[in-house]
């Protein structure tokens, strides 16, 4: 067991599966010799050398591109895009060769591939870097799509996504990065795709948030506690594929539900739980769902971004109505 930073801990989990696979390599913007801009692949090249471990150009499209070609060529490629918004650029690719390849080939071909980025606001970045794409890549059939909570499942998630004969989207909370410290195994293990966790067991109300959100939604509890209501809160981890089993159970016991992302409000992830809600456990609800989500707008810029993050009040601000509806 050792210490570790979410940062720590996905360097420690593509430390593992480079030493035990040869066909992993890892690649991206500034991900060789610097160790990438919040330094996640730092001491990896220097260990693997510059033909597993490398710099890219500065080209989204070209490394997702390549990417695509490694996997059928039996390689096992994690790239990183270097912020959330400069995945972009690659979107053609993701969309129209990644996710589709598998089908296209009628099963002939995978894409064992992984596409790794920092995503989410909360460090006073510069526009393209602090957004939650989150919804554009679920919506792609054909992709996993992986946003953890802590350092624990970061490795865990990553070394399962790693091992995945299907292409995965590795969303990393970046405002959390090196907020969090956790003690987690230096050996290898892997955490399920597709699987909830309830992290807290309450009876009023369902919570159900997943990345840099459950730290708030965790804040918030210590209001909703000592106003005397009991909060279970789920943390999804991975998006896609939902876990529709663990929500549907939370909401037959509490028939309350807040849902808690900072993406924007309108067709997003949050949407897709209240619609999960109403089909899986209506005749339990005591109430209406409601989101607690960021603003139909773009990310304000630096200093701005406090108008738009969500704080514990406003989850507790909901949990509360929710509850005394």
């Amino acid at each position: 067991m050792s210490v570790m930073t979410m940062v720590q801990a996905i360097n420690n989990a593509l430390d593992i599966k480079l030493a035990e696979d040869g066909n992993v390599v890892v690649y991206g913007e500034d991900v060789g010799v610097v160790g990438g801009v919040f330094r996640v692949t730092e001491g990896l090249q220097k260990k693997y050398g510059a033909e597993r471990v490398f710099d890219s150009p500065l080209a989204e499209s070209a490394i997702v591109g390549t990417g695509v070609g490694m996997a059928l060529s039996g390689l096992r490629p994690v790239v990183e895009m270097q912020f959330d918004g400069f995945s972009y650029p690659a979107f053609n690719q993701v969309i129209s060769n990644v996710s589709r390849m598998h089908n296209r080939s009628r099963g002939r071909f995978r894409i064992p591939m992984v596409i790794r980025f920092p995503y989410g606001g909360g460090i006073n970045a510069i526009e393209h870097h602090s957004e939650s794409p989150e919804a554009l890549y679920s919506h792609i059939p054909g992709l996993k799509v992986i946003a953890p909570s802590t350092p624990h499942d970061a490795k865990g998630l990553l070394i399962s996504a790693i091992e995945s004969d299907d292409p995965v989207i590795f969303m990393e909370p970046k405002r959390i990065y090196r907020a969090i410290k956790q003690e987690v195994s230096t050996d290898k293990f892997t955490v399920p795709i597709g699987k909830a966790k309830v992290l807290s067991e309450g009876t009023d109300i369902t919570v159900v948030a997943f990345g840099a959100m459950i730290r708030e939604c965790q804040r918030a509890m210590v209001m909703a506690k000592e106003a005397g209501i009991s909060v279970e809160l789920i943390d999804l981890r991975t998006i896609y594929p939902i876990d529709r089993e663990t929500i549907r159970v939370s909401l037959q016991k509490t028939g309350r539900l807040v849902v808690v992302a900072e993406a924007q409000r309108s067709f997003s992830v949050g949407s897709e739980l209240i619609a999960i809600a109403n089909e899986e456990a209506f005749l339990h609800l005591e109430a209406p769902p409601r989101r607690v989500m960021g603003f139909d707008t773009i990310i304000p810029l630096a200093q701005g971004e406090k108008y738009f993050m969500i704080t514990p009040e406003r989850i507790f601000y909901e949990i509360e109505k929710t509850v005394k509806f």
